[in-house]
């Protein structure tokens, strides 16, 4: 079932870095910020993480919590994670079970070949536990700063 603005989310059980286990009840009480990107260790990816990293103190000051969403399995967010300092956890979806029902996963063309792959997008969930906010096939550039906002509106909105 595909998440709706302004709707609990489905349930869902995700394995994260650090052996965290996310569910939609694991953080009611703080906005949750779910990012999903290609893979680890790619240059826009790389890009984007350091974003979420640089301001990972102005989310947690507004009330959220930042959770990083690929098909990588967790020994390489564990690498990922550890090698740009990431304060924030990697979820693991290597079945591809969020990617789905986030509704991600698309197809794409990668020299000349189509393939699977996922599309760089955000959600935002309030402390309630509701679809708040979506970010679909976005640009790295600015993003970060806009989701940060979004936040910040939704804790005056509280």
């Amino acid at each position: 079932m595909t998440p709706v603005l302004n709707k609990a989310l489905p349930e869902f059980e995700a394995i994260a870095t650090g052996g965290v286990k996310f569910t939609p009840q694991s953080h009611i009480g703080r906005a949750v910020v779910l990012y999903f990107y290609p893979k680890d260790n790619t240059p826009g990816c790389t890009t984007e993480a350091l974003q979420f990293r640089d301001h990972h103190k102005e989310f947690t000051k507004a009330g959220a919590v930042v959770f990083g969403v690929s098909r990588d399995n967790l020994v390489s967010h564990e690498k990922f994670k550890a090698h740009l300092g990431l304060p924030f956890e990697l979820v693991a979806d290597t079945e591809e079970k969020l990617c789905h029902m986030f509704g991600v996963v698309k197809n794409k063309i990668m020299y000349g070949k189509k393939v699977k792959g996922i599309e760089r997008s955000t959600f935002l969930i309030d402390a309630d536990g509701l679809l708040r906010a979506e970010w679909r096939g976005i640009k790295v550039a600015g993003h970060v700063e806009e989701v940060l906002k979004a936040v910040k509106a939704l804790k005056k909105a509280a």
